[in-house]
C-alpha cells in the first residue's frame, strides 16, 4: 500500500508502517485510510502479538500501528508490544489506537516517554488526516494524544492528588506547598522558623504518605511537588 514515495520528494522513502489488530475489518479499514497518503507503505497487517513482533524484526518499519487488545490474552498486548520497543527496537514510533480512553492506558504507554509515541481513539480512524499526522509524528520522534484521553489523564491525576493530599497533616500541607515552588529544606525552615532537622522530618512522612519512599531524593521532591500541583495549580 502506498506510493513508495512522498509527494514532492521523490528521494524520500515512504514511513514502514506495520499494523496491528485482531479485527480483519479494522486492518483493511486501517489499510484503505493510509491508502491514501503517498509517503506511508503499509508493509504488514498482523492480528495477534506474536504475528506482530515477528513482523517488526522482518520488515523494520519506522512505525507500528497498533490496537491495545489482541489475541493471545486479549488484554494489554499492544501496551507491551510498545514497551518492548523502547528496549529492541528505540527507533520504531508507536501509534496506539483503542476504544478504551481510561487514563491507566494512557500512563502505561508514555510510562518512558511520550517521544515517538500516539495514542488515538479509534473513532478517530474515520478522520484519515489525524492518523496520518499521528503516524508523521512519530516516526519523527514527536507525540500526539486524543483530547479526550488528556482530559480523563487530568481528571485522573486531579482523584489521585486529592486522595493522596488528604492524607497530609496542615503543616505538611504547607511545607509540600514551598517544595513545589522549588524551595530546600533550609529555605522552608527559614521561612517558617523551624529547624532543618524538623523540616526533613516532615518531608520523609510526606514521601511515606505520597507513597514515594523508594524513590531518589530529588525523584521523590520532583514526584510530591506535581502531586501537589495537579490539586492546587502553581499559586
Amino acid at each position: 500500500m502506498g506510493s513508495g514515495e512522498a509527494t514532492g520528494d521523490a528521494d524520500r522513502p515512504s514511513l514502514r508502517v506495520v499494523v496491528a489488530d485482531d479485527s480483519y475489518l479494522v486492518r483493511e479499514a486501517l489499510g484503505h485510510v493510509l491508502d491514501e497518503a503517498e509517503d506511508i507503505d503499509v508493509v504488514a497487517s498482523c492480528g495477534d502479538l506474536p504475528t506482530l513482533m515477528r513482523a517488526i524484526d522482518e520488515e523494520g518499519p519506522d512505525v507500528v500501528l497498533t490496537d491495545i487488545r489482541m489475541p493471545p490474552g486479549q488484554t494489554d498486548e499492544g501496551l507491551r508490544a510498545a514497551a518492548d520497543l523502547w528496549r529492541t527496537h528505540p527507533g520504531v514510533g508507536v501509534v496506539v489506537l483503542s476504544q478504551f480512553s481510561e487514563p491507566r492506558y494512557g500512563l502505561a504507554l508514555f510510562e518512558h516517554g511520550s517521544d515517538g509515541r500516539a495514542y488515538l481513539l479509534k473513532e478517530r480512524v474515520q478522520h484519515g488526516d489525524q492518523l496520518v499526522s499521528a503516524i508523521r509524528a512519530v516516526a519523527a520522534g514527536g507525540s500526539m494524544i486524543d483530547a479526550k484521553i488528556v482530559e480523563g489523564l487530568i481528571a485522573e491525576r486531579r482523584r489521585v492528588a486529592a486522595s493522596a493530599l488528604g492524607q497530609l497533616t496542615p503543616r505538611e500541607l504547607e511545607i509540600l506547598a514551598y517544595v513545589a515552588r522549588g524551595h530546600s529544606n533550609q529555605a522552608i525552615a527559614d521561612e517558617l522558623v523551624l529547624t532543618k532537622r524538623a523540616v526533613e522530618k516532615h518531608i520523609n512522612a510526606i514521601f511515606l504518605k505520597l507513597n514515594l519512599g523508594l524513590a531518589t531524593d530529588v525523584s521523590r521532591r520532583v514526584k510530591a511537588a506535581l502531586i501537589y500541583l495537579a490539586e492546587h495549580g502553581d499559586g
